[in-house]
């Protein structure tokens, strides 16, 4: 008898384990999943204001300062990036890679997509704040940035969305500073591959348009990406990353 209660106990604790993983955007105070959250931090302030899928009627304020290491969307969103979890996997990009000193790049697009390796689920985090988040070493906010206004986006989406996203990407160049999503995940997804090896294309199209949607199944959101890239006659790139963000309450310019 005794056995068998071993057994259900580890039995429970495994799929615990199994399924903990955060690989989706997250609601408010960071204890349920989310469609979608947008988070605008005023400059001066510590929380800043939240909009997210199950509550897009309107702004809130944040749970808990941007700062603080749990109980908000994004520090539970960005759980298994700035942790570890052996089915949660990611790709980040950031112009001001953390822990590195300034360097000239030819994108100021920051971000993070996120996978698992055991559902088809995904995330994908964009937003304005330099040197963050830190891959593996804990959540840490930088406070300095505190005093500027930063934007912070999590879609929640399919894992075939990626592909889609990292055409776009291709484009602007973003600086890879961290990728530990394994190939089988990504076979299918040519664009994704290029990015990750850092093969940027050199040829026609300068422009590309790409549209994905959110997860959810009752009412997604269309997301549409455009990115350019443009060469002068002396040789000069002007790189340019804007998404188109709406669902029936809300729309967004990024």
């Amino acid at each position: 008898m005794m056995l068998a209660f071993f057994n259900v106990l580890t039995l429970f604790l495994f799929i615990n384990l199994t399924y903990s993983q955060t690989t989706k955007c997250q609601n408010r105070a960071g204890g349920g999943e989310a469609d979608w959250a947008i988070v605008y931090k005023a400059p001066g302030q510590d929380n800043g204001k939240i909009i997210e899928a199950n509550d897009a009627a309107a702004w809130n304020n944040g749970a808990q300062a941007l700062s603080n290491r749990d109980q908000h969307s994004f520090a539970k969103a960005l759980e298994h990036v700035v942790g570890d979890h052996q089915n949660a996997k990611f790709l980040a990009y950031n112009n001001a890679p953390p822990g590195v000193p300034s360097i000239k790049t030819k994108s100021n697009s920051k971000g993070v997509i996120i996978l698992a390796t055991n559902a088809d689920s995904a995330a994908w985090v964009v937003h304005t704040v330099p040197g963050f988040p830190a891959a593996k070493t804990g959540y840490n906010w930088p406070v300095a940035e505190n005093a500027r206004g930063h934007l912070l986006i999590c879609l929640t989406i399919l894992e075939s969305q990626i592909n889609a996203i990292a055409a776009s990407l291709l484009l602007v160049q973003p600086l890879i500073h961290y990728n530990d999503i394994p190939k089988t995940e990504t076979a299918g997804m040519p664009y994704f591959n290029k990015l990750a090896e850092g093969k940027i294309s050199t040829l026609p199209p300068f422009t590309s348009r790409q549209t994905i949607r959110t997860q959810s199944g009752a009412a997604p959101v269309t997301v549409h990406i455009y990115s350019k890239s443009e060469s002068s006659k002396y040789g000069e790139h002007e790189l340019s990353f804007i998404c188109y963000f709406w669902s029936k309450s809300t729309f967004f310019k990024v």
